[in-house]
């Protein structure tokens, strides 16, 4: 197979190699074949992605060469960018992915927004994955600090490594436990975003997450609301007085989930939309005061 800097001859610019690359990969079916070859690009040469138009005229170094190849073709079998760069950006800040993670999305900065609204100094991060969502918190209130839990020692370990490269350490910390298995203490702010896709739904997700990302962190099977059963049953005896359990959802499981939270007894429950006018968080508080300011 000819690469994106091979069959060109000598003195192939970047330019030439990103042409060739979106080609193939429009061929292969990827969504955003132009915006995906450039990401790669600038991972291969180096740059920073804000300056690869500067440097389209430049020539392709062999062993950027070599490396955009293998992006190429990894991004052909429709292995998600992130994977293949090993960062995603969540947040305004940069998180190590692995295949052993759910990469982080836009879509759950809605929880993060949510979050931010009332104070809190002590969170727990249910299904911590890489992370992003605890960290992110601890990043935005300094004074906070923070458990994550997850099933997979891989995943965790990926989230140790981006605490510590963010400078979280020691506020953040993390363990191993399914849910609340094994946890003390209670906390004024409990996030989690569970796996949640229906079993049926598994066929029709896009290549990229059904065959990239972890099955675990995608569906927990039958009806996809089994993780919001257990987090919502256990969640009050975890919950400081006055504290907040915020939960990402699927696009079509806010009223169930609203009235699990409203049957275990929490206080000013409520669903809300993501950017594109879809239901994806919903919010609940324990009875007591709130957090003071």
């Amino acid at each position: 197979m000819t690469g994106p800097g091979q069959g060109q001859g000598a003195g192939t610019t970047l330019d030439v190699a990103l042409r060739a690359a979106v080609a193939r990969l429009k061929a292969a079916g990827v969504e955003s074949p132009a915006r995906d070859a450039r990401a790669l690009l600038a991972h291969a040469a180096g740059l920073a992605p804000d300056r690869l138009t500067l440097h389209l005229p430049d020539p392709l170094a062999p062993e950027a060469a070599e490396a955009f190849e293998r992006a190429i073709a990894a991004r052909e079998a429709r292995q998600p960018v992130s994977q293949i760069t090993g960062q995603r950006l969540f947040w305004g800040r940069s998180f190590r992915v692995t295949r052993d993670t759910l990469d982080p999305r836009p879509e759950t900065e809605g929880l993060i927004e949510a979050a931010l609204e009332d104070p809190f100094t002590r969170i727990l991060d249910l299904g911590t994955g890489t992370g992003a969502i605890l960290l992110t918190l601890l990043a935005e209130r300094p004074q906070a600090t923070g458990l994550g839990t997850d099933t997979s020692e891989a995943a965790l370990a990926v989230a140790a490594a981006n605490a510590t490269a963010l400078g979280l350490f020691p506020r953040a910390t993390f363990r191993r436990a399914d849910w609340f298995d094994g946890l003390e203490g209670v906390f004024d702010l409990i996030v989690s975003n569970p796996p949640y896709i229906a079993e049926a739904e598994m066929a029709g997700l896009a290549p990229e997450v059904r065959d990239w990302e972890p099955r675990q962190a995608l569906t927990p099977g039958g009806d996809g609301l089994g993780p919001y059963r257990a987090i919502a049953a256990a969640a009050p005896a975890h919950l400081a007085s006055g504290g907040r359990l915020i939960v990402e959802i699927g696009a079509t499981q806010g009223p169930a989930v609203a009235a699990l939270f409203r049957a275990a007894g929490l206080e000013d429950v409520a669903v809300r939309p993501d950017l594109e006018g879809r239901d994806r968080v919903v919010l609940g508080r324990a009875r007591g005061a709130r957090s003071p300011e």
